[in-house]
């Protein structure tokens, strides 16, 4: 059964009319920021993937892809988890530059996810990817990059509330960054969420980082799959979300694994098959190029600008009857 936050005395400031004409406009406005802040073009984008290129994101290894088998080619397929390995692929084929980038709209099926207000089966997001150099694998270009996304998202949030005035969402630009090994030393008797939480309610805006190797605890924050992101210089975007009252993600992101760490990360997941994978052969092989990447939320950016209790307030997607009667009785309006 889904988790169902409700918070007292909640309605929606704008109506589903008005919630859908906002979306498109945020949609809109958000894609052009974040373009021209980071320098990237859109590109189209797979809905699904052959399961033996390796390009689908495992996520963090125990999710199960939604598979299919097509009629013409006589072999299977899965929609995809997310296009964090096909973008870098992409950048390849199509001969990108250093300091150029993509982005897409990727849509993902994930039916394990566990549903709440925060979380659907259905995922969209800005997928996005640049290519870099050698000299930006680093910490200060990785925060740099997450201070141009935040003011993307800031900008969109300011400019969504002059043709909607009646929004009250009032966001900082004002970053604080942490890694994981700091908040589990800060708050050590806490679990990874209620770790963020507290720590949103005092920074309101914050970049966690270093997001899937053990901790000195032998726990992880988080989990991570080993084959995209490096796990020293990555993390999520997280605003404090007064409308909830919890930390809420926006974007997980990161400086994507080289030969090195692909290697040793792979190792350490026990996840050495993956080696024998084409695109791992690629990397490991040094014919993809240095890039950096993430996913922005779609449906989480406009719940957050929209101050909407749900995610099922600003995007169509199953859920259970108990969630359903549960926003029906607390004025929460499903679409």
């Amino acid at each position: 059964m889904s988790k169902l936050i409700t918070p007292k005395n909640y309605r929606s400031a704008l109506t589903v009319y008005e919630t859908q004409t906002a979306i498109g406009t945020i949609k809109r406005m958000f894609e052009d920021n974040l373009s021209r802040v980071l320098n990237l073009r859109r590109v189209s984008a797979p809905l699904f993937v052959e399961p033996q290129t390796g390009l689908n994101d495992n996520l963090s290894g125990i999710e199960r892809p939604v598979e299919f088998d097509i009629k013409e080619t006589k072999s299977n397929a899965q929609i995809v988890h997310s296009l964090a390995k096909w973008k870098r692929v992409a950048l390849h084929k199509y001969g990108f530059p250093v300091g150029e980038g993509l982005y897409t709209d990727m849509n993902a099926v994930r039916r394990d996810e566990e549903m709440d207000n925060l979380h659907s089966i259905y995922v969209d997001q800005w997928d996005w990817e640049k290519v870099i150099d050698t000299a930006l694998r680093n910490e200060d270009y990785l925060k740099k990059t997450v201070a141009e996304i935040i003011d993307a998202i800031c900008t969109t949030a300011e400019e969504i509330k002059k043709q909607f005035p009646i929004l009250k969402v009032n966001l900082s630009r004002d970053v604080k960054f942490v890694t994981t090994q700091e908040l589990e030393d800060l708050y050590p008797q806490l679990q990874p969420k209620e770790r963020e939480n507290i720590f949103l309610k005092k920074h309101k805006t914050v970049f966690i980082m270093k997001i899937g190797d053990l901790l000195n605890s032998g726990t992880k924050h988080d989990g991570r799959a080993p084959d995209y992101d490096d796990w020293t210089l990555n993390g999520d975007i997280m605003f404090w979300n007064d409308v909830l009252n919890c930390a809420f993600e926006i974007s997980s992101m990161g400086i994507r694994v080289d030969e090195k760490s692909l290697d040793s990360q792979l190792t350490k997941a026990d996840c050495g098959n993956r080696r024998e994978l084409p695109f791992h052969k690629m990397l490991l092989a040094g014919k993809l190029p240095l890039t950096m990447g993430g996913g922005i939320g779609q449906s989480r950016l406009c719940m957050l600008l929209l101050g909407k209790a749900h995610v099922g307030e600003v995007q169509v997607s199953v859920w259970d009857d108990d969630t359903i009667a549960g926003c029906e009785k607390t004025g929460i309006e499903l679409l």
